[in-house]
C-alpha cells in the first residue's frame, strides 16, 4: 500500500484541523509533481471510512487527472466504492458512492447525481468568478440539493488571471489556504527536481498584441510570435543548448505555431510530434507514450499540456508563449520539476534523496524563457497574483533582502514591498535602479530564486558617479554589459570596512595602482589604469542579479592609442593573500 510522505500527512490533517475549527472551504496548496492525487485518495478513503454514508465527489477538467485521481485512490484503497463520470472515459457511475467526474461531462447532471457530502476540485485554480459558467452552476446546483455541502480546493497555483487569490474577494469560493508546500519546499526535501535556466539570445516582439481577459489576445499573440526567422532561430537555440537533453516539451503560442515549431525542429533531425486541443485522443494517447518511452525526442503544444500531463524525464522546457497568467507560467515549468532518482540509491533522507537526483539521469530542467516569463512574473518559486479587481492590478511583490547588502551596505528587513518602491520604508534599504526594457536583448534572468551563480561573458563595462542617499557617501555605478542585459554592481571607495575593502580588491584585481582610488571622482579619473571585465559570476537576488566574482581581461579598458600603451598585468598577482590579512580596513 502507498505511504504518504510526511507533507503529505500533514496536509490531510490540516483540513480536518480545519474543519474541527471552522465550517467553510479550505484550499490546499501543492506544487505540481508533489502527489496532491494521493493526498487526495487518502483524505476520501478517510472520510468515507468514518462516515460509511457519505458521498464524495472529485471534479476536475481532462480526462487524464479523473483516470489518473481515480487509479489513485485504488492504490489506497483496491476495494473502494468508487466510479466514474466521464464522456471522454466512456463511464457514467452517477450512483457511486465517490465519484472522479469531468466537469465537461456533468456540468449540468446535478439532479442526477444527487446528494454530496464533499466535492473536491483538483486544479481549482480554473473555475472561473463568474456565477454563469459550468463550474459555478454545477457547485450551485449541488448546494440547492445539500446546502451543507463542504468543498475542498486543490491547486499548485492558489490565484486565476483574472480574479486574484482564490481566497480573497467577496466572491471567493474558498475560505482560506490550510496548507502549503511550494516548489522551493518541493527542491530543498529532495522530491522535486531543480529548474535552471540559459540565457537567450531570441526575443519576441509583442508591440501592438492587445489584451483580452488580462492576457494577450490569442491571434494577435500567435501572429507576432509565429514569424518563420524568429521560430528558426528559436529552435536553433533550442537545438544547441538541449543537446545533452533528452525530452523537450516546448510551449507555443498557437496552434499554426506549435507545427511550425514542430517542422522546425524536424529539419535538425530530430524526432517531434504536435499534440493541440483538436489532437484525435488515440493519437494524443500514442504520442505521449512514445514520448515517455524517449522514442519522441521532443513534444510541441500550444498550452494543452499544462495540466494533467506528468512525465518525469521532462529536461528541458522551451516557453515559446508569452502570457499575463501568472497560473499558467507557474503550470508550465511544473512540467520539468519531476525527479529521475538514479536506480537502487536509497530515498530515506533529504542527503539521500538530492543525491540521487544529483547521480541521476535528470540531475535538473533546463528552461530556454523565449518568452520572458520570469521577467514578466519574477522567479517561479516567487510569484505573487494581482490583487482582486479590474485592471491590470499591481506589479509582483518583491522581499527587501536580508542577505544582500545594498549600496551603502546595509542589510534589508524582509518585508513584502510593492515592486515599484525604490527605499523600503521599514528600514531604509536602497533597491538597485531598474533595468531599463530594451527589444531584441538577451534574457538571462533566473527561473528559481535560488538559482546557483554562473559565468557570463562581458561585452562592455562603464563606470558612473552615484549619489549617496542623505549624509551617505557616493559610489561607483559598474554597469557590465552580457550581451545586450545589463548587470549592476557598486563600488564604494569612499566606505569604510567592509565595503571600501571589497573596492579596493576589485580594483587590484583589475590591475589599478597604488594607492587605491579615496573617492568616486579619483576613481573616475584613474580608470585608465583598469584592465576590462571578460566574465563576472552572477547569483540571481529575486528578479535581480548579485555580481560574486570576476575575471579581468588581458588588455587596458582605456589604453593610450598614441603610445601604444600595453596592459601591464604584473599588478595584478603582486598582492598575496597573506597582504590582503594584513590590510587594516580588511575584516577577513
Amino acid at each position: 500500500m502507498l505511504k504518504l510522505r510526511d507533507y503529505q500527512e500533514r496536509a490531510e490533517e490540516a483540513v480536518f484541523d480545519y474543519w474541527a475549527e471552522e465550517s467553510g472551504n479550505p484550499l490546499v496548496v501543492k506544487a505540481t509533481g508533489t502527489g496532491k492525487s494521493l493526498t487526495m485518495a487518502s483524505l476520501i478513503k478517510r472520510l468515507v471510512s468514518n462516515w460509511p454514508d457519505m458521498r464524495v465527489m472529485v471534479a476536475t477538467h481532462v480526462a487524464e487527472l479523473i483516470e489518473q485521481n481515480y487509479l489513485e485512490l485504488l492504490g489506497v484503497w483496491p476495494f473502494a466504492p468508487a466510479g466514474i463520470y466521464s464522456a471522454g472515459l466512456n463511464r457514467r457511475d452517477a450512483k457511486a458512492q465517490i465519484i472522479f467526474a469531468g466537469i465537461q461531462t456533468v456540468h449540468n447532471k446535478a439532479a442526477k447525481i444527487g446528494h454530496i457530502d464533499v466535492l473536491l476540485v483538483d486544479e481549482c485554480h480554473l473555475i472561473p468568478m463568474a456565477d454563469n459558467t459550468m463550474y459555478r452552476r454545477f457547485i450551485d446546483a449541488l448546494l440547492a440539493i445539500n446546502p451543507d455541502m463542504k468543498i475542498v480546493g486543490l491547486t499548485a497555483t492558489p490565484f486565476r488571471l483574472d480574479s486574484g487569490r482564490l481566497d480573497e474577494g467577496d466572491d471567493a469560493l474558498f475560505d482560506r489556504v490550510v496548507f502549503e508546500y511550494g516548489i522551493a519546499d518541493g527542491i530543498r526535501d529532495g522530491y522535486l527536481c531543480r529548474l535552471f535556466s540559459l540565457p537567450t539570445a531570441t526575443e519576441y516582439d509583442l508591440r501592438g498584441v492587445g489584451k483580452l481577459g488580462g492576457d494577450y489576445k490569442q491571434n494577435a499573440l500567435q501572429a507576432a510570435v509565429d514569424k518563420d526567422d524568429t521560430t528558426k532561430s528559436a529552435v536553433a537555440e533550442t537545438v544547441a543548448k538541449g543537446a545533452d537533453r533528452r525530452s523537450w516539451l516546448l510551449f507555443c503560442s498557437g496552434v499554426d505555431h506549435a507545427f511550425h515549431v514542430r517542422d522546425e525542429i524536424r529539419a535538425h533531425g530530430i524526432t517531434c510530434e504536435t499534440i493541440t486541443g483538436e489532437t484525435p485522443k488515440d493519437e494524443r494517447r500514442r504520442i505521449l507514450e512514445d514520448f515517455k518511452a524517449y522514442r519522441i525526442r521532443a513534444v510541441t503544444n500550444n498550452s494543452v499540456l499544462t495540466t494533467g500531463f506528468n512525465h518525469k524525464g521532462v529536461d528541458l522546457i522551451a516557453a515559446m508563449r508569452p502570457t499575463k497568467s501568472a497560473a499558467l507560467y507557474i503550470q508550465m515549468m511544473g512540467r520539468g520539476t519531476r525527479p529521475l532518482y538514479a536506480p537502487g540509491m536509497p530515498l530515506d533522507t533529504v542527503e539521500q534523496r538530492l543525491a540521487a537526483i544529483a547521480a541521476g539521469p535528470k540531475p535538473n530542467c533546463l528552461v530556454l524563457d523565449f518568452a520572458k516569463l520570469v521577467d514578466e512574473h519574477g522567479p517561479v518559486d516567487m510569484v505573487e497574483p494581482k490583487t482582486p479587481g479590474k485592471g491590470d492590478g499591481e506589479a509582483p511583490i518583491k522581499i527587501c533582502p536580508q542577505e544582500i547588502p545594498d549600496a551603502s551596505g546595509k542589510h534589508g528587513c524582509g518585508e513584502k514591498l510593492h515592486a515599484s518602491v525604490r527605499v523600503c520604508p521599514g528600514c531604509g534599504y536602497q533597491f538597485p535602479e531598474p533595468e531599463k526594457k530594451v527589444t531584441a536583448t538577451a534574457s538571462g534572468a533566473p527561473i528559481l530564486s535560488t538559482d546557483e551563480a554562473k559565468w557570463r561573458p562581458v561585452t562592455s563595462r562603464r563606470f558612473d558617479f552615484h549619489e549617496g542617499k542623505g549624509d551617505k557617501p557616493p559610489s561607483v555605478k559598474v554597469s557590465y554589459m552580457c550581451g545586450l542585459t545589463a548587470i549592476r554592481e557598486w563600488l564604494c571607495p569612499q566606505h569604510q570596512g567592509f565595503a571600501k575593502s571589497k573596492a579596493d580588491r576589485w580594483w587590484m584585481q583589475h590591475g589599478g595602482q597604488r594607492p587605491f582610488p579615496k573617492s568616486v571622482l579619483e576613481w573616475l579619473e584613474r580608470q585608465s589604469e583598469l584592465l576590462t571585465t571578460d566574465e563576472i559570476s552572477v547569483k540571481p537576488d529575486g528578479r535581480y542579479w548579485t555580481v560574486i566574482d570576476h575575471k579581468p581581461g588581458a588588455e587596458l579598458a582605456h589604453a593610450d592609442n598614441d603610445k601604444e600603451r600595453q596592459a601591464d598585468n604584473d599588478n595584478v598577482t603582486q598582492i598575496s593573500d597573506q597582504d590582503w590579512r594584513d590590510m587594516q580596513d580588511v575584516p577577513f
